[in-house]
């Protein structure tokens, strides 16, 4: 890891340790991306190759109808054949597909021919409730096994799923409801998280009173407080899986490769939902290659991806690229640090885990309690850490591979989004660039490439297998708001990121555009300021916001949380904007520093920037029902 993105006086270098290196899948990336921007529809068709298909394509990539790209032209597959089906027929039957662990402390593990079997159990039930393919079918529950069961039950049957995660409110969740006219809704009676009940069907209930579209509601009973159950409209799941229609016998759908899979609601939308589109064929073979080559995963490791399924995080690289691999995954449903700060070591301690992928919202939420906790849990099944979700600040990386990793397991920081379906810019695991098929770039303002060190737009030249198709329901949005930008050069994916290479080549994603600051006419990273706020040994987290200011167009607000042992006071605020002066430099240095005990974050963990920005405003905070406390 170089640190050149955030000081550029410093550069520090963590080889992988060479027995990881010989032993990985991918050994030599100069090689295999020169080989796959040679001629990439014939390597993209050799990875779709090493799964099954139905029927083969006709053509590898269409893109006669650009921006809307298809994959696969021709093939007839469905992805649960690769995550499931296949699996049964072979020694993996046998093989443990999931380890659940619930807050309270219950365990649930499945074999992949339990899990084969609960799902066609589910898929099923499902059908004897009308669902056919091209149903949409929603879904809102908390980190319990039937909400994997639940999304494959539903792409077995070709009826794509929306997931919508369980920290939202009524609202967000109505508003989703009608975007994708479900007429079933699967949700549980809650969900547990730091020793309380989290009422997601409450939540259902009022939704449904506003969309009321929803025919057939099914309930799991999770928590077994006293909900309501509108007859003719809710039936419990355990009931439904007890009658003779949830048979263990259920024929996958055979669907087209372009046919789709899920719909998922970017976080953070504002005014009409924004729907991304995902399909069978292409998402498959992506987010399966990108998994096994970035985490080099073997048979024997246990890997836990700590995201939430209702993200496109855990849908990726929780429910399916695992599954294609035969991989054995562990799910944990509460919270990190309940009821102690080592309960994410413990669980890696008593299961074995070998990679552990996670954001570094968690790690850093997870410093502030210091070194003992993890140094109390023997961590050294672990092989590889990942990171996903925002910039990972070097004193957190730092802090993850010496206190977690030992400094022995190399960390795969991972950029992606929803709209990409699986790593965009990962290390394999040793460089930081663009996945093999992928090509990066980043461009002024007019399109130009800009030199190493220098700020821009990211951008993607190409189309990829796991690309999002449209925004449902609205293809002219998706054109807008993705394709348009570049359009004189060509069709170029705009991420809306704002990145920097290196001279090594390396990719630093700086944050979204609209979290960078301009500053007396400076273009400053949020992500840049709260590194250099979190790198002084009294603050365990930062977060920075830009409020106006008549002279500066920006000025920075800085909120931060101090580690145990410290205590705030007005010489602890001057001694940080001195830090940053030092760390960053005059221009980042913040107006204000507040000193907080907590901040304003969703249940998954993401810090909302924009209550803070009302908050330094004195403005109404608005819509604060997804907030973890």
């Amino acid at each position: 890891m170089s640190d050149e993105a955030f000081a550029p006086a410093v550069s520090e270098w963590y080889a992988p340790p060479e027995s990881i290196v010989q032993q990985a899948h991918i050994q030599d990336y100069a090689a295999l991306y020169d080989r796959a921007r040679a001629d990439v529809t014939a390597f993209w068709a050799e990875q779709a190759a090493t799964l099954e298909w139905h029927r083969p394509w006709d053509t590898v990539l269409d893109d006669s109808q650009a921006p809307f790209f298809k994959w696969f032209v021709g093939a007839r597959t469905n992805i649960v054949h690769n995550a499931l089906d296949r699996h049964v027929k072979t020694w993996k039957r046998n093989k443990l597909a999931l380890i659940w662990e619930g807050e309270p402390g219950d365990k649930v593990t499945m074999s992949y021919w339990r899990l084969w079997q609960e799902v066609n159990r589910f898929a099923n039930v499902l059908k004897s409730m009308g669902v056919r393919k091209g149903d949409r079918v929603t879904i809102y529950m908390g980190r319990i096994p039937e909400i994997i069961i639940a999304m494959l039950a539903c792409a077995k049957l070709g009826a794509p799923h929306s997931v919508v995660y369980g920290g939202f409110s009524e609202q967000a969740l109505a508003d989703r409801i009608e975007d994708a006219r479900s007429r079933v809704l699967i949700t549980c009676d809650g969900a547990w998280l730091r020793g309380k009940v989290v009422p997601l069907k409450d939540v259902v209930d009022e939704a449904i009173h506003r969309s009321p579209i929803v025919e057939h509601v099914i309930v799991v009973k999770r928590t077994g407080q006293p909900i309501k159950m509108e007859q003719g409209r809710d039936y419990w799941y355990h009931e439904l899986m007890s009658l003779p229609i949830a048979s263990r016998q259920c024929d996958t759908e055979i669907v087209d490769a372009e046919d789709p899979l899920f719909i998922l609601y970017t976080s953070g939308t504002t005014g009409k939902p924004k729907g991304v589109l995902h399909t069978h064929g292409g998402y498959q073979v992506y987010t399966s290659t990108t998994l096994k080559w970035a985490f080099d995963i073997k048979e024997e490791d246990r890997y836990w991806c700590a995201a939430d399924p209702g993200w496109i995080t855990g849908h990726s690289y929780i429910v399916y690229a695992p599954l294609i691999l035969g991989a054995t995954s562990i799910l944990y449903e509460g919270a990190p640090n309940f009821p102690y700060p080592d309960r994410w070591w413990r669980i890696i301690e008593e299961y074995g885990v070998t990679i552990l992928y996670t954001a570094p919202t968690a790690i850093r939420g997870l410093m502030r309690f210091g070194e003992n906790w993890p140094a109390r849990r023997d961590l050294s099944s672990l092989r590889l850490l990942g990171s996903v979700g925002e910039p990972i600040n070097p004193e957190a990386w730092r802090w993850y591979h010496k206190n977690i990793g030992k400094e022995r397991c190399p960390v795969i920081d991972t950029w992606w989004q929803t709209e990409t379906g699986g790593f965009m810019i990962t290390p394999l695991p040793s460089a930081t660039r663009p996945f093999p098929g992928i090509e990066a770039d980043i461009v002024d303002e007019e399109g130009n490439s800009v030199p190493p060190g220098v700020d821009g737009n990211l951008v993607i030249k190409q189309p990829w297998p796991a690309m999002l198709r449209t925004v449902y329901g609205d293809p002219e949005r998706y054109v807008q708001q993705y394709w348009s930008r570049y359009q004189q050069h060509g069709w170029w994916y705009l991420t809306g990121d704002s990145a920097r290479k290196d001279h090594d080549g390396y990719y630093w994603i700086i944050g979204r555009n609209d979290d960078v600051l301009k500053v007396s006419g400076y273009r400053l990273g949020t992500a840049e300021v709260e590194s250099g706020l979190v790198s002084h040994p009294a603050v365990a987290e930062a977060a920075v916001i830009g409020v106006p200011d008549e002279v500066k167009g920006n000025a920075i607000y800085a909120y931060c949380i101090l580690r145990n042992g410290f205590v705030a006071s007005a010489a602890l605020v001057d001694e940080l904007k001195h830090h940053i002066r030092h760390e960053v430099g005059p221009i980042a240095v913040p107006e204000k520093i507040e000193l907080v005990v907590s901040l304003p974050k969703t249940r998954s963990g993401k810090i909302m920037r924009r209550v803070l920005k009302a908050r330094a405003q004195g403005l109404p905070e608005g819509d604060i029902s997804t907030l973890e406390e």
